[in-house]
């Protein structure tokens, strides 16, 4: 490997891995931002959130590698062009195409192992975290005791407390309603004070109460057998076992998940939509049997008599007046139930045809994602060369356009590909056809030393513009 090649390398891996690593970084925290209310006040630990973190920043992967690499080009480029190292090379007869070739290298690279990575890698990831995310949300928020609310988190009772001390175990004017046995409020406990701790590793929390009075309805369908319709006990101390099962977090099994097309490689997916469009099919062709019991006379498909219809002849035709109301009753109502069954079996070809377009979609996004990569590159390497600006200034800025611009694009071109107003291939691979030839005139722009964002090159054009219509 040349020197010239190593020294573009140095440039290019420092500001790639700090951009990556710091849009991976916007990217993660944009889409945790979406589940926060569901995972804050469950008491799951850091162990639990940093898998879940881990599992969708290898989702957000194929997400931040094209704007990393139009960035982190960007930035190369532009500094080499800044401090005019770029300059010096071209003068020494090498080529820009030449001066991009080792990077060039390294994004293919890239790319290629972005593609297996979004196949293989991203699928198995999304099956984990997506599942963990499924069991962090059946989890019961942590148990929190607030003074004077009553507090349902466990099943069977209702608890309040007066006043907790700073100690979080001492409790002062306890109320607890039990519902254990059915029924409503029908066992009532008070107390002047309590403790509670936990037990049995953590299972059961203990409610150690002092100086109260238990209340017991039993004119109630459980008591009915009893003489008595309200009893009270008076206690010193009483100890109450409550079951923390609830609370636990447990793991579902991530084969439950594994039929989302998020979890499936482009193989699987394949399999599926295949399968979709085969019932799509078939749906179609059906349609013609399933509607001709509508028809009394002729057949659906055809309209070739059916049913021994025959022409009427003069004296049924001198008739036909006296029968023509009923005849109109029965047509409409055949004409009714036709437009409401054919309405509800396009429908659900519609659906059919719309779920398949959802697993295609995700076929082609494992590879427009890839293809992005060097599409950004196309658009960032020589666009550095030519504004010559390196840092995170300028570079930044035109990262930002040009990666909505594609974000735009794709997401208006993923929506036609669902709802079938193009075909699924077409609007996913649309982003990216539409910003080739953008990356290709920067790179002949920079190839010929286009000074194609400078001031001076739009006066000059204004004024060649202006002799020309004079």
């Amino acid at each position: 490997m040349k020197k010239l090649d190593k020294l573009i390398l140095r440039e290019f891996f420092g500001p790639f891995l700090l951009t990556f690593a710091v849009v991976e970084f916007i990217l993660l925290t944009q889409y945790m931002l979406k589940y926060l209310d569901e995972l804050v006040g469950k008491d799951l630990g850091a162990e639990v959130f940093g898998e879940l973190l881990f599992y969708f920043s290898i989702n957000m992967a194929p997400v931040a590698l094209p704007l990393a690499v139009l960035l982190s080009s960007l930035m190369t480029f532009g500094s080499l062009g800044e401090h005019h190292e770029l300059t010096a090379i071209k003068t020494s007869g090498i080529a820009l195409t030449r001066i991009l070739r080792p990077v060039l290298l390294v994004v293919g690279l890239i790319t290629v192992g972005a593609f297996f990575f979004n196949n293989y890698i991203v699928p198995k990831a999304n099956l984990k975290a997506y599942s963990l995310l499924w069991d962090i949300r059946q989890k019961k928020p942590a148990m929190n005791f607030k003074e004077g609310a009553f507090y349902n988190g466990i099943p069977g009772y209702s608890i309040k407390v007066n006043e907790k001390m700073n100690d979080g175990q001492t409790l002062r004017d306890v109320m607890i309603y039990d519902h254990t046995k059915g029924g409503t409020n029908t066992t009532v406990i008070l107390a002047d004070s309590g403790e509670m701790y936990m037990d049995f590793n953590d299972t059961y929390l203990v409610l150690e109460l002092f100086r109260g009075n238990t209340y017991v309805d039993q004119s109630s369908s459980s008591y009915r057998n009893s003489n008595e319709q309200f009893v009270r006990q008076e206690f010193d101390k009483s100890k109450l076992m409550l079951s923390m099962a609830s609370f636990n977090f447990d793991r579902t099994r991530e084969e439950l998940f594994s039929d989302n097309k998020m979890m499936k490689n482009i193989g699987e997916l394949s399999v599926v939509t295949d399968s979709l469009r085969r019932h799509s099919q078939r749906e179609q062709q059906l349609y013609a049997p399933n509607v001709d019991p509508f028809y009394m006379y002729f057949k659906a498909d055809t309209g070739q008599v059916k049913n021994g219809l025959r022409m009427l002849d003069k004296k049924v035709a001198r008739e036909l007046p006296e029968l023509t109301p009923e005849i109109r009753v029965m047509a409409t109502n055949k004409a009714r139930n036709i437009k409401s069954f054919t309405a509800s079996y396009v429908e659900r070809v519609r659906n059919t045809v719309r779920e398949a377009n959802n697993y295609e979609v995700e076929i082609w996004r494992k590879y427009t994602q890839s293809a992005s990569i060097i599409i950004m590159f196309l658009i960032g390497a020589p666009l550095g060369a030519i504004i010559k600006k390196g840092g995170l200034g300028v570079p930044v800025v035109i990262s930002i356009v040009f990666f909505i611009s594609m974000y735009v694009m794709s997401i208006l071109g993923e929506k036609w590909a669902r709802e079938g107003m193009v075909s699924v291939g077409a609007g996913m691979w649309a982003a990216n056809l539409i910003l080739l030839p953008v990356g290709l005139f920067f790179l002949y722009q920079a190839r010929n030393d286009s000074s194609l964002l400078e001031l001076d090159f739009w006066r000059k054009l204004m004024a060649r513009l202006r002799r020309n219509k004079l």
